[in-house]
């Protein structure tokens, strides 16, 4: 027999992984004709570079509907038990980083975490939007308000008081970091494209 301690919780992180590692950047600029969005600009598959394709309706569709898998992937999982939120969210925001139909090469992340910080602790999630929005304006730079954004969930945990999810969403907020290295070099090297600006990255 399994062990329910951890069955539940394994059921929950490859449901959220196959929930997050749903392409919906790639589904929706295919059906529409832009193409397939992985040999466009940066070849991400998020909203991002959705925008690249001229489509910005198309954009954000992607955005909504990448935040809304990590959302949905948390409270259908908290609904059978508050315990496996975390797994899920888990599961969701590694299956958009590294999807199984895309041969693990997936997205960076941020409107994933999004949806995930305002299903776990909306507070975070709510920093979260105000501070990508702003940051990403003022600087005029996406990956700035990605990266800024994502660093925003562990802080609210920890005044919060949260610390289980502290641990959580540090290792999302790495993982942003990480999936934004790129970003990062280009940004130093002062060839990192502003909003609206054509992107090899």
């Amino acid at each position: 027999m399994l062990s329910e301690t951890w069955l539940w919780p394994l059921i929950a992180l490859l449901g959220g992984y196959l929930l997050g590692s749903i392409p919906f950047g790639v589904l929706l600029t295919r059906a529409a004709g832009a193409g397939d969005l992985r040999q466009i600009g940066s070849g991400n598959i998020g909203a991002t570079n959705v925008l690249r394709t001229g489509r910005k309706g198309l954009a954000a569709l992607t955005l909504l509907l990448d935040g809304a898998k990590g959302a949905a992937a948390v409270l259908i999982a908290a609904a059978i038990s508050p315990d496996l939120g975390a797994p899920a969210a888990a599961g969701a925001f590694f299956g958009h980083l590294y999807p199984v139909w895309l041969g693990f090469r997936g997205g960076k992340g941020v409107a994933t975490l999004l949806g995930i910080a305002l299903a776990l602790l909306w507070p975070a999630g709510i920093a979260f939007a105000v501070v990508w929005i702003g940051a990403a304006l003022i600087s005029r730079y996406s990956s700035v308000g990605g990266m800024a954004a994502a660093c925003m969930p562990p802080v609210v945990a920890a005044v919060m008081g949260q610390f289980p999810l502290v641990l959580l969403f540090l290792a999302f907020a790495l993982m942003v970091l990480w999936k934004h290295r790129g970003n990062l070099e280009r940004l130093l090297a002062g060839t990192e494209p502003r909003i609206g600006a054509k992107s090899a990255g």
